[in-house]
């Protein structure tokens, strides 16, 4: 017992070990976690994406308006008429997700520059040179919208270097700010636009976007980083402008409600009316919703824009809108991966941080959802550890699923309604983990009991019983079933004169080699040890298990069991010539009988057994005992017989058995399929058959004359049956029957 506790601590032990683990790991930033994390998250954003704004559109440089307006760069001249126009609708904000770092090709200069040096085109030229220059058309457009916002991007370093511009500098205290230039999104160079287009805008954002390490965009920059300042995004920008105060100045600060405990992040961006909280980076999490690019809520094509023949129709879709100018056009999309689509322009993700800024809609992941992860694996694995040892593990099971289905029901309702993304899939990991190890601990530790069960009572009762108890323990009761049996009884011939010139110890080694031998056989063959009484054992085929063939397996058994004497008989011959004494020989008398028995658990309710009753039980034991009367060492049923039609088996007699009222064939079991099989045992099959059938049917005469035949041809040890034959045929010729002769044999003893 004191063994087991100790297992069960050593239990205890490992699984609490393994749930500390589990905790202190709870907050590791490993690829494979980050992976599972996104898979749950992405998926979250599918099933449940945010809701439109209806204020924010993009106004797509598309196919149709490449189509009309011309291949892209187009002149600074239509885009200035798509600013203008987009002013003139009413446009709360443009912000242009694009550089228009280099000067327009098509400006004047450019083609006055390029005419050919001769004297005729000089006058031209003067007159190209007066034109105005495009570049200067579109910064004009842009100083007068009052709303336009440039972005810029990383730089290569074979550009010149030359920072962006800084708009409106963060209000921001010096600690913060050094955390935010050490953590946010860095660069060193930017591609930007043309000066004078750039101090014409009203502001100037990054529109830098780097995703995460499978490719995937889920979260974006608000604040970016050179190393000396810090830069807005283009949407954050945006939201600046689009609040039309020109005094208006974008604050850094810690988030004012940290100190109340609120699961939110650490940081704030105050800009006007709107509140957006930010991590130690300087980022959000994107909460997606799709963009249509055929619905004109979300879409419109440039070319409606700068064609007064559409504005009519346009100023619904645009005024009062933050607009974004990006292009959707095979060529010039800037594709990006998100939870919502593989391949999606990247205006969209400027989009969606625009709508979640207006909607005060945000997603957020702060630390206190790791120490609440941490704490659900804690609570959830320590009850798994606590009920493992007292409940089934079907009911641990159970209780497993249903805290990993209420760790998923969990995050999908802080998500849905809190906006919180906690990971359900490491805690229900680690509670999975730990259900496995303990119901394996378990397994090992109820195999280790059993094992010791199964050394101390498998000596008791057959290995297919003691495996059939463990399959099924509610058969260790009294009660059983009807079926079809092969049942064998085997004794030792001349028992009590044999044990007469032993010594109790040496006739009890003598019993063990004997008995074990032939347990050892049965057991090989898929019997089933009933009982040993004194020299004498039972076994039955067919139980506890199904055994297909019993017969054919049963008898083959009982050869094996005569050949098993031969090497016994051997070590006994040399012990009595060692000891100049006579050699004692044991012969082994086997009855095997096939029929329906009652097999199961009989005896007390305080002690039962294993074992077999019914009349072919009783028909086996006596065939065991007729063995001695036909000199034979096997005999086998009517039943048996009939389904080893392969054997070399011979009918002994129609014989009705002490205890029966009815009359049974016996038959001799002589060998197996070789030796059926061979010429010298089918002769003496023939006459043997012949012989049998005329004294069966009372030709005393005939059976006499081909008994004389038997006799030449047996080499298989029927001496005594023959004898027994010749004896009965004399008294009946000399002393025929009186009453009608049935060929049946009475047998006076058992």
């Amino acid at each position: 017992m004191g063994r087991l506790l100790t297992h069960r601590w050593i239990h205890f032990l490992l699984l609490f070990g393994l749930l500390l683990g589990a905790v202190y790991y709870s907050g590791s930033q490993d690829r494979w976690r980050k992976e599972m994390q996104a898979l749950v998250f992405d998926g979250l954003n599918a099933m449940y994406p945010r809701e439109e704004s209806g204020q924010v559109v993009i106004v797509d440089i598309d196919d149709d308006s490449l189509l009309k307006i011309g291949q892209w760069p187009w002149p600074r001249t239509a885009v200035a008429d798509l600013v203008t126009n987009l002013t003139a609708l009413g446009a709360k904000v443009i912000a242009f997700d694009g550089v228009l770092a280099e000067p327009d090709r098509s400006s004047p200069r450019f083609v006055a520059e390029n005419l050919p040096d001769e004297e005729r085109f000089t006058a031209l030229e003067s007159e190209i040179k007066a034109l105005p220059d495009h570049d200067d058309l579109l910064a004009q457009a842009i100083e007068d919208s009052g709303i336009f916002v440039s972005g810029f991007t990383f730089g290569s370093y074979s550009q010149l270097p030359r920072k962006p511009r800084l708009t409106k500098p963060f209000l921001i205290k010096k600690n913060d700010k050094q955390e935010f230039l050490e953590r946010s999104a860095h660069f060193e160079k930017a591609a930007v636009f043309l000066p004078n287009l750039e101090k014409a805008a009203a502001g100037n954002g990054s529109f830098m976007a780097s995703p995460d390490f499978d490719g995937i965009l889920r979260r974006t920059g608000l604040i970016f980083s050179d190393g000396k300042n810090l830069y807005p995004s283009l949407s954050l920008e945006a939201i600046r402008v689009a609040q039309d105060n020109p005094k208006l100045i974008t604050k850094i600060g810690a988030n004012p409600e940290e100190n109340k405990k609120t699961i939110d992040t650490n940081f704030r961006i105050l800009i006007g009316d709107y509140a957006v909280p930010v991590e130690h980076d300087g980022q959000i999490w994107m909460y997606y919703r799709k963009f249509d690019e055929k619905n004109e809520k979300d879409y419109l094509s440039a070319y409606k824009i700068i064609d007064p023949a559409f504005h009519d129709e346009m100023r619904k879709a645009v005024g009062g809108k933050l607009v974004l100018v990006g292009s959707s056009a095979e060529g010039l999309k800037d594709l990006r991966s998100t939870a919502l689509e593989p391949f999606q322009p990247g205006v969209e993700i400027h989009a969606n941080a625009l709508e979640q800024i207006l909607q005060n809609s945000y997603l957020l992941r702060p630390e206190i959802t790791i120490v609440a992860e941490a704490t659900y694996i804690l609570f959830a694995g320590l009850l798994m550890i606590i009920l493992a040892p007292f409940i089934h593990v079907l009911v641990l099971a159970f209780v497993c699923l249903s805290m990993i289905a209420a760790a998923f029901f969990g995050s999908t309702v802080a998500y849905v309604d809190y906006k919180i993304l906690l990971d359900p899939f490491y805690p229900s990991l680690s509670v999975f983990v730990i259900f496995i190890v303990s119901t394996l601990l378990t397994y090992l530790r109820v195999e280790s009991e059993k094992h010791q069960v199964r050394n101390a009572f498998g000596m008791y009762v057959s290995r297919d019983v003691m495996r059939d108890l463990e399959k099924h323990p509610d058969k260790l009761k009294l009660g059983g079933e009807n079926k079809d049996l092969t049942v064998m009884f085997s004794d030792i011939r001349s028992f009590t004169t044999i044990s007469e010139g032993f010594e109790p110890e040496e006739l009890i080694q003598l019993m063990n080699d004997f008995l074990t031998a032939m347990s050892d056989i049965v057991m090989e063959h898929e019997g089933t040890i009933d009982k040993y009484m004194g020299d004498a054992m039972m076994a039955f085929w067919n139980a506890p298990k199904d055994v297909e063939g019993h017969e054919y397996k049963a008898c083959n058994a009982a050869l094996k069991m005569q050949a098993a004497l031969e090497p016994i008989n051997a070590r006994l011959r040399e012990k009595a010539q060692d000891e100049g004494q006579e050699p004692v020989k044991l012969q082994a008398g086997i009855g095997l009988n096939t029929g329906v028995c009652a097999v199961g658990n009989m005896g007390s309710r305080q002690r039962f057994a294993y074992s077999a009753l019914g009349d072919a039980v009783n028909l086996a034991s006596r065939m065991e005992g007729q063995t001695k009367t036909y000199g034979v060492q096997t005999l086998i049923g009517e039943e048996t017989y009939k389904n080893v039609p392969t054997l070399a088996a011979l009918q002994m007699d129609l014989i009705q058995v002490k205890g029966k009222t009815l009359p049974v064939r016996v038959y001799a079991l002589l060998g197996d399929e070789s030796l059926s099989k061979s010429a010298e045992f089918k002769a003496l099959k023939e006459q043997h058959e012949e012989m049998i059938a005329a004294y069966q049917t009372g030709e005393f005469k005939e059976a006499q004359n081909t008994l004389k035949t038997c006799r030449k041809l047996d080499i298989y040890g029927l001496i005594a049956a023959y004898d027994l034959y010749e004896m009965r045929i004399k008294e009946l010729l000399k002393n025929p029957p009186k009453e009608e002769w049935t060929g049946v044999y009475t047998a006076k003893t058992k």
